[in-house]
């Protein structure tokens, strides 16, 4: 690996420099920030490949989650939860329900959630249209939990945990429910908007952001009290953002991407170069993330998103959901059953 010694003060003046003939004021806000927080070398182009892992199933896998680099969970339609311990070499299914999988979260090895979502079409009198399932053993056993909602037809898209005891759901007509008691209570706050929500992030500082239809984005700095921000067009559909520290990013739909370098509170463009629909973004740090989305579209940038790269998946299928552990341990989830690992799978373990 080549290394690029650290650039002297003078050249940092000058590419500063440059970058404010080029950019917006607050692209290159974004763009000082980022020098500060670079490391004395920077990394090479990204060269690794994304392999497919057998899930054994072709149901639309919408969420993905790992614990660590070994023990992950993946759900999808139809009911389809699938777990690995062995870094995905080998996936086992798991009957929990027969209803849409719509998020998996896990705060340990024994704590998880799941957001299901009932077909509209066989719903009974009174029935909720979503709810919640929670185990505490590990996925052995789950028990439902129902939100109470003023419509029982409320339909919820989200979980956002930032730990086992808070957590946040997002759904239609901007409803958010937050608990800070590890899921025993669930509490509506007040939000700014009517539109369907479908993504947000916490950062480090506590400050959070949720995003969805009608160019919808909020910015909250304790996760309570939830603010509009302007930055897209009112007719944008914004599926998920990311954060990292004060530095966020959203994604949407054709192609449609954002930055801020404040907490969400102000935003600028970035370019994507691609027209696709995007789904999730994930960032490692500062400068490292990765975007997937549409028509098998992986996007990875190492300078913050100023510029992002195509990669290559040798897929087609729509990704929609991603999950990183570090820059070794990246999945990315979407339809027909696709489970993706960036670098090679790990061999299946062979079982007793």
């Amino acid at each position: 690996m080549v290394e690029v010694k650290a650039r002297s003060h003078r050249k940092v003046a000058a590419l500063l420099n440059n970058a404010w003939r080029e950019v917006l004021p607050r692209a290159f806000a974004f763009l000082c920030l980022l020098l500060l927080t670079a490391h004395c070398s920077l990394p090479n182009a990204f060269a690794a490949s994304w392999t497919r892992q057998p899930s054994g199933t072709m149901a639309w896998l919408h969420a993905v989650y790992f614990l660590d680099q070994n023990r992950g969970w993946v759900a999808g339609s139809n009911g389809a939860l699938l777990r690995t311990t062995d870094g995905g070499g080998s996936w086992s299914k798991v009957a929990v329900s027969k209803d849409d999988l719509r998020d998996v979260y896990f705060a340990n090895q024994e704590v998880g959630w799941l957001l299901a979502q009932r077909d509209v079409f066989k719903l009974k009198a009174n029935e909720r249209a979503s709810y919640l399932l929670n185990t505490t053993d590990g996925g052995a056993t789950w028990h439902k939990v129902f939100i109470e909602t003023t419509d029982v037809n409320t339909r919820f898209t989200r979980m956002l945990f930032t730990d086992e005891q808070h957590g946040w759901l997002l759904g239609e007509t901007g409803v958010v429910f937050a608990t800070g008691d590890g899921g025993a209570h669930w509490l509506s706050q007040r939000s700014a908007s009517r539109h369907l929500l479908l993504g947000g992030a916490f950062g480090n500082s506590g400050r959070g952001l949720i995003v969805g239809a009608g160019g919808t984005i909020m910015q909250s700095n304790i996760g309570s009290a939830w603010n509009l921000r302007s930055a897209a067009s009112d007719n944008a559909r914004l599926n998920a953002a990311a954060m990292v520290g004060n530095f966020a990013w959203i994604v949407g739909n054709a192609g449609e991407m954002f930055a801020s370098a404040d907490g969400g509170r102000t935003w600028f463009r970035q370019r994507s170069n691609v027209g696709s629909n995007l789904f999730d973004v994930r960032f490692i740090d500062a400068r490292e993330g990765w975007a997937v989305g549409a028509q098998g579209t992986v996007l990875h940038t190492t300078d913050g998103g100023l510029h992002w790269l195509a990669a290559s998946t040798e897929t087609s299928a729509a990704l929609e959901r991603l999950c990183l552990v570090d820059r070794d341990h990246v999945w990315t989830v979407g339809f027909g059953g696709t489970i993706l690992r960036l670098g090679e799978s790990p061999a299946p373990r062979l079982r007793d």
